[in-house]
């Protein structure tokens, strides 16, 4: 599930061309806000599988007694990267995954972007579009 020294960039029908944060809708949190929130509170220090099994566990509000269980039985399944997430899809955030497989958020108009962009050593795979070709 994780990547290593990848950028996933934007993706081409994304509405914004400039990162926006997420907020929440009817009250609650959505997966693109809790995603946002780890990855701004902690850049660098999740994994793929971190943020996916915390984006879980938030939303449905998993009791901390029992993550271990929870989490193996969560990762056992096979689960959506952050390549389908809303950040990259609608909101204008390139995800940087470190030679670690440690993640942050990268704003699309940024020059660490951009800079990204041209690294030969980052690969670069695109999020995927909300719409079809």
């Amino acid at each position: 599930m994780n990547y290593y020294n990848t950028l996933i960039e934007v993706a081409d029908d994304c509405p914004t061309r400039r990162a926006q944060v997420p907020h929440a809708r009817d009250g609650k949190k959505t997966k693109a806000v809790v995603e946002y929130e780890i990855l701004v509170k902690h850049p660098y220090s999740h994994t793929e599988e971190d943020i996916a099994f915390e984006t879980y566990d938030v939303v449905h509000d998993i009791p901390k007694e029992i993550w271990p269980k929870e989490r193996k039985k969560f990762l056992s399944k096979g689960h959506p990267h952050l390549r389908v997430s809303p950040l990259a899809k609608r909101y204008g955030w390139g995800i940087h995954n470190d030679a670690a497989g440690k993640i942050a958020l990268i704003a699309v108009e940024s020059s660490g972007y951009k800079q990204l962009l041209v690294d030969p050593q980052t690969t670069k795979v695109k999020a995927f579009r909300s719409t079809r070709a």
